[in-house]
């Protein structure tokens, strides 16, 4: 029987040593890993990761979902600003324009007809009560006068021989040697020439008194401001030319008029200081001394009068001045800006408050002075109170609100 002879199977190849593996320790693998695990693993590290994916999407939407809850209901509740309002003093001092006028003026004109003879003063001149001015020269006067003396020396002559007449009828009256009709007569003649004697004596007298003219004098002390004539003119009595015009300066006259808000605050003796743009700083105090009682219709104010030494002579009638009066308010008001306000017909002027829990109040508010940005609150108010600036027409009170970051302090009224 023929053996047939199998060719032994070749080897495996040996496994290629990398390079420079022989200069260290041989090898040391583990076990094979079984080729069908490698792809679980993958799976369930993808499974994973992909279920905490989710889990953070999950996580990230309900965090934004609350977030956008709370960011709506936090955009419901409006927002404001709000202020405090600023309190003032009792005390207010109020500046005015005003006009200065002598204590007394009065225009110096004739009583007499003649000719300008001389004057004794000019203007500028500062004179005393009785001083004389100028003199008149009545040559018409004068004539009329020895006129009139003479008219009276003829009814003192007439009454005398009346009185004589009358008396010696009476007497023959009493034996029926005259009737009591020529006794009457004579009497009665008498008593009218006695009428005739007083009525000269009158118009000797207005004469004589109208000769006192001839000298012009000065009827209470002051400055002469005007002198409209020389010597030499002719004069007319009654006529509306002034010769002088004097001015009593010392004190002297500061007219107001002072706003109809102000008018129940004006006193007696409250204190005004004075100056003038011509005199920088200088001032002049003065004092109230009386007001006209009554407003004017058309202006709403009310004329009030200040009394200014004028010693020294440095202040001149007519001139402008301002005038700081101090004014008592009697009250403390508070100051808010004026777009605080909320004008509503039922129920008046209102302002909106915010609460410490931040819910709104309406107030109603009394309005006092107007200074234009801002406004006097002299009841309704305190100074710890958060008024609403710009408030909506449709705020409503019990209304949550949120306080924004603003400005706390009122802006100061324009009289400070």
């Amino acid at each position: 029987m023929k053996t047939t002879e199998t060719e032994p199977s070749p080897a495996p190849p040996a496994h290629e040593t990398p390079h420079g593996a022989q200069l260290g320790s041989g090898p040391t693998e583990g076990p094979p890993t079984p080729a069908g695990r490698t792809p679980i693993f993958i799976l369930a590290a993808i499974l994973v990761l992909l279920a905490v994916l989710a889990g953070i999407t999950i996580l990230s939407r309900s965090r934004a979902t609350k977030e956008l809850a709370s960011d709506t209901l936090e955009n419901l509740v409006p927002t404001v600003s709000v202020v405090h309002p600023k309190r003032t003093a009792a005390q207010i001092q109020l500046e005015l324009p005003g006009n200065i006028t002598a204590f007394e003026e009065a225009p110096i004109y004739a009583r007499v007809n003649g000719y300008l003879k001389h004057w004794l003063t000019d203007i500028g001149t500062r004179v005393v009560a009785g001083q004389p001015l100028a003199e008149i020269e009545t040559p018409e006067l004068d004539q009329e006068l020895n006129q009139a003396n003479a008219a009276l020396a003829q009814a003192n002559a007439n009454l005398e021989i009346a009185r004589i007449s009358a008396e010696r009828w009476q007497k023959l009256r009493t034996s029926d040697s005259v009737s009591q009709q020529d006794t009457d007569v004579r009497v009665a003649t008498w008593q009218a020439r006695q009428a005739d004697v007083k009525a000269e004596e009158a118009n000797v007298k207005r004469l004589t008194e109208l000769t006192n003219f001839k000298m012009l004098t000065a009827p209470f002390p002051g400055i002469i401001t005007i002198r409209t004539m020389d010597a030499g003119t002719l004069i007319t009595a009654g006529s509306s030319r002034e010769i002088f015009r004097l001015a009593r300066i010392d004190p002297l006259r500061v007219y107001i008029s002072l706003p109809q808000a102000y008018s129940q605050m004006v006193k007696t003796n409250d204190e005004a200081t004075l100056t003038f743009s011509e005199l920088p700083g200088q001032s002049f105090m003065g004092k109230v001394d009386r007001t006209a009682g009554a407003i004017d219709p058309i202006s709403r104010t009310l004329l009030t009068e200040i009394l200014v030494s004028n010693q020294d002579g440095k202040l001149f009638p007519g001139a402008h001045v301002m005038v700081k009066v101090n004014l008592a308010t009697g009250v403390n008001p508070v100051i808010i800006p004026v777009n605080t306000l909320l004008f509503r017909n039922e129920q008046g002027m209102q302002v909106g408050l915010v609460d410490s829990t931040g819910m709104v109040r309406l107030a109603d508010v009394t309005v006092g002075r107007d200074y234009g940005t801002t406004v006097e609150i002299v009841h309704g108010l305190s100074e710890s109170d958060n008024v609403i600036i710009n408030p909506s027409d449709s705020l409503e009170p019990n209304t949550k609100v949120r306080i924004a970051l603003a400005s706390t302090e009122a802006p100061k009224p324009a009289h400070e």
